[in-house]
């Protein structure tokens, strides 16, 4: 390119030059028809040359024009890229910035409890010696009253030595009151502790990454355990004709490795289930999901009858489900990992419906060590596309949310959704997903689930 212009600009002085030179030699006579026609060929030619020039110059400019609106469009791209990442960067700021808010808020809550449990500590360990004291005198009265009694049977105890029991007894009552409200302040501080303790942790891992805005942080929570309803109607799961019921009838045979088994429920016919030893008992799997192998977007008759390998990730069928809950009353286990390999469970008591109820399911929580995310003591029918009973309102949840599950409304938890790994964009694709949504919070994404079951009554088992 830079030849080309040189030449441009040069070549109109060698023509001048060449010109004036020939013109200098023959100051008297005119110049010769030859040289007028050697002069002629020369500007041909010069013609020629820019003429070529040109085309080439011409080639240039579009090809240039071409590389620019591909620069272009590359910016145009990165400016969306950036705005995008700066919106992201914004809402983690605002979660961060409550996060802290929350963290100051838990600290200052801590420290009155420590405070209260300091001088709950003290009122206590000053009623521990009255208590004593008084247990020294009243064992030294009752010493007194014995003797007396040795002595004159007839006489009646002293006003004073009854009011005196009736003084410690209440005394008694009193410390085991306050023993108690120690009790619950000292659990209240623990949960305290273990609150603040990952608020901290979340707020050291803050990152302008989107997995951090997706993966499963679940607080940790002291475990709950409530003691098991009893039902007058409780039946020991037996075998039947030989073949074992569930999974836990299996265990008492001596089955301790877990994997594929058939079992025959009471009038159920025989069918395969995958049973989960443990070093205490067995569950009988009715999901697993690993790594979304398996599509979850099923029909109704898919869902009723069970999909999948039993060997990878599967749903076991709600009416084998039904097939096996109706024998007696069963918990309800679910295991949860997030994409940071961090392992949570809830335990439930439940009673499942009948395939005319929708197989309605019926939850109480007995144990986690997780927020609770599923609706209890409220009747949940399960819902799918092509089969929706669960809400009253003008859309459908499954269709809407995909996968079919137990919805009370919909935007709740849903372990049967589309398998989404973190990065996601959109927070209705984030919703499409397998998530756990307790009733405060935001939705969180799962790597992999699992739902077990097995009877309340595991005497019948030993």
């Amino acid at each position: 390119m830079k030849i080309a212009l040189v030449f441009l600009f040069i070549a109109p002085f060698a023509i001048s030059s060449r010109t004036n030179k020939d013109y200098s030699s023959f100051d008297s006579a005119p110049p010769e028809p030859n040289s007028r026609f050697a002069m002629l060929d020369d500007v041909r030619i010069l013609a020629n040359g820019l003429l070529q020039l040109g085309h080439g110059l011409k080639d240039f400019v579009h090809k240039t024009k071409g590389q620019m609106n591909d620069i272009f469009q590359k910016l145009n791209i990165f400016d969306k890229s950036f705005y995008e990442l700066s919106l992201q960067t914004n809402e983690i700021k605002v979660e961060e910035e409550e996060l802290r808010k929350t963290t100051s808020r838990l600290q200052a809550n801590n420290e009155e409890i420590r405070n209260i449990s300091l001088e709950l500590n003290s009122k206590i360990e000053d009623l521990l010696q009255d208590k004593i004291q008084l247990q020294e005198k009243v064992g030294g009265l009752e010493e007194k009253v014995i003797k007396l009694v040795h002595i004159q049977p007839e006489v009646q105890e002293p006003k004073e030595m009854t009011s005196l029991k009736n003084f410690v007894q209440q005394q008694d009552n009193h410390i085991r009151q306050l023993l108690k409200v120690v009790q619950e302040q000292h659990a209240q501080l623990d949960k305290q502790h273990n609150q603040i303790k990952e608020l901290e942790e979340k707020l050291s891992n803050t990152s302008f990454q989107e997995n951090t805005e997706s993966s499963l942080s679940l607080k940790q929570t002291e475990p709950k355990i409530i003691p098991l309803p009893s039902h007058n109607s409780t039946a020991p799961v037996q075998e039947f004709n030989g073949v074992a019921t569930d999974c836990t009838a299996l265990y008492k045979r001596g089955e301790r490795t877990s994997g594929i088994y058939s079992i025959k429920p009471n009038g159920s016919e025989a069918f395969n289930v995958y049973c989960e030893m443990k070093s205490d008992s067995s569950w009988t799997v009715i999901q697993n999901r690993v790594d979304g192998s398996l599509d979850f977007n099923q029909t109704w008759e898919s869902y009723a009858n069970g999909f999948g390998d039993l060997k990878g990730e599967f749903w076991l069928g709600l009416a084998k489900l039904y097939s096996i809950a109706n024998q007696a009353d069963y918990i309800l286990r679910i295991e949860l990992k997030d994409w940071k390999d961090n392992k949570r469970y809830v335990e439930y008591t439940f009673t499942l419906g009948s395939p005319e109820t929708d197989y309605t399911l019926h939850l109480s929580e007995i144990s986690a060590n997780i927020p609770n995310a599923l609706p209890e003591q409220t009747k949940l029918r399960f819902s799918l596309m092509d089969h929706d009973n669960a809400t009253k309102r003008d859309f459908n949840c499954p269709e809407r949310y995909s996968g079919g599950w137990w919805h009370r409304a919909c935007g709740e938890t849903n372990l049967n959704g589309k398998y989404i790994k973190p990065r996601s964009e959109g927070k209705l694709e984030r919703r499409r997903g397998i998530y756990w949504k307790p009733p405060k919070g935001r939705f969180y994404l799962i790597k992999s689930t699992k739902l077990m079951i097995h009877p309340t009554d595991l005497e019948s088992f030993e």
